[in-house]
């Protein structure tokens, strides 16, 4: 049995949660997010906290149960406080620009990179350099941020790339005559 599903969910003020047949809808103070139920998870709610169990004496539905949990807490944390990943842009001339509901990269190639920003995020440029990603959903705002990264990954001989703000990059010494 998987010992995180034993810790309950606390719900702070302000968020509602909603367990109807099939879906857990959680809304917030920065909005909404909703998730399909699974049946070898039981959630009931008590007052203030959301217990999870498995329906099954099964291995799977004691991880599921677990991992149905993590979910749940990532939906509680990100409407009632939302979710941020930074990235810097390491480079002479590496620039990006927020406008609208596109990120402009400028990152070396012969053309400017130009990123259209799904719906539920939010991408915020405070300086050339650092590109703020925040959203209510782990998941995208993950996805997002490893998708810009994706354009110009680090590389390990001079640090060139775009990097998230936390992420060490190894470097390696230059070939030798």
């Amino acid at each position: 049995m998987s010992r995180i599903a034993n810790n309950p969910v606390t719900i702070p003020k302000g968020v509602e949660i909603t367990l109807s047949a099939g879906e857990i809808s959680v809304k917030g103070g920065k909005g909404t997010l909703s998730l399909a139920q699974n049946t070898l998870v039981k959630v009931v709610q008590e007052e203030d906290e959301l217990r999870f169990a498995a329906t099954k004496d099964e291995k799977k539905a004691g991880a599921m149960a677990g991992t149905y949990r993590a979910i749940v807490q990532n939906m509680v944390k990100g409407v009632s406080e939302g979710f941020t990943k930074e990235l810097n842009l390491v480079g002479v001339g590496y620039r990006a620009a927020a406008q609208g509901r596109k990120l402009n990269l400028t990152l070396g190639f012969s053309h400017p990179v130009e990123y259209a920003i799904p719906e539920g995020i939010e991408i915020e440029t405070p300086n050339p350099t650092t590109v703020q990603v925040r959203g209510v959903d782990k998941q995208l705002v993950g996805q997002v941020s490893a998708e810009i990264r994706a354009f110009r990954p680090p590389e390990p001989y001079k640090g060139k790339g775009v990097r998230y703000s936390s992420e060490f990059v190894k470097r390696k010494e230059a070939k030798k005559k």
